[in-house]
């Protein structure tokens, strides 16, 4: 049986359609002896953005633009995230590694302190890596982090997410452990976006695309589970924001509660008429959210 932490790792962000376009060309820097791909546009004060799982930077292009007019815009393929190769098959991943990865990633463009965004899974690493080290980050934000392991077990309302959590994932687990990464990967996307069975197929074609490129990473995340819990969050005194959609799961909008009640400080915003998928879903209003926020620390 998987645990549900981990279930709330693999229930993340999705690739959502992308303009390639008039998008700036991919760089690469090493970090811990890995190839990792980032996109940079604008300039100013430095805002990092951090996919979910299934996802790679490709999933925040809908605010690329508008962030890029105001500050340096920066988005990484996390490691074993993407198209690129793995150096090996898959044994060095855990939240651990790519939040290590995250921070050297930081170092290694001067560009710290910066402001730190995290989508999902992508927020779990995010606020891991903040944690860790609150030299590297002048804020924080996170959107519909999936961190369960901030609600104790025992308590209301961990037992209300759990069970939520296990009603929507079943199907989707289910399949993953059979081996159908593929299948598995769909199921993931009707399921965080509460689509309707076969509802995937009905998605543009560039959704379908980043997430099917990622469906690879199903059996590592499988095997990953995050362990983020309100005591370690309880120190972490930068500036937070902890985002999530109006008419999302339940087991979501519990956990960004509790992640606001962890953080010293931190600040919450709902997003209107949207789901996990609210970054994509609705560009103008999560990056107005973004400005009205970092606004405030100028």
């Amino acid at each position: 049986m998987v645990r549900s932490s981990v279930l709330a790792s693999l229930l993340l962000s999705l690739v959502i359609p992308c303009n390639a376009t008039s998008a700036p060309l991919a760089k690469e820097t090493e970090v811990n002896g890995d190839r990792i791909q980032y996109l940079e546009d604008g300039s100013g004060e430095p805002v990092v953005f951090v996919h979910g799982a299934v996802a790679d930077y490709r999933v925040w292009e809908p605010v690329r633009d508008e962030i890029a007019r105001k500050y340096r815009f920066i988005a990484l393929t996390q490691r074993y995230f993407g198209t690129g190769p793995w150096k090996d098959d898959g044994k060095e991943f855990s939240v651990a590694t790519l939040a290590d990865d995250l921070a050297k990633f930081i170092t290694s463009l001067n560009a710290g302190p910066v402001h730190l965004v995290g989508w999902s899974h992508g927020g779990v690493v995010a606020a891991t890596a903040a944690v860790s080290d609150p030299s590297l980050v002048r804020s924080l934000i996170v959107y519909e982090a999936s961190m369960i392991s901030v609600l104790p077990a025992g308590s209301p309302e961990g037992k209300i997410a759990r069970e939520d959590l296990a009603k929507m994932a079943g199907p989707f687990v289910a399949v993953a452990q059979a081996g159908d990464f593929l299948k598995a990967a769909k199921l993931l996307v009707e399921g965080v976006y509460q689509l309707p069975p076969g509802g995937f197929d009905s998605l543009p074609e560039d959704w379908q695309t980043g997430l099917l490129d990622n469906a690879r990473v199903v059996p590592l995340l499988l095997a990953a589970p995050s362990a983020i819990t309100c005591d370690m969050l309880k120190d972490f005194t930068r500036p937070t924001l902890v985002m999530q959609g109006e008419k999302t799961l339940e087991w979501y909008a519990l956990i960004s509660e509790a992640i606001t009640k962890c953080v010293p400080g931190a600040q919450q915003v709902i997003l209107p008429n949207v789901n996990h998928d609210g970054p994509g879903r609705d560009p103008a209003a999560f990056t107005a959210a973004v400005f009205e926020f970092l606004s405030r620390l100028e």
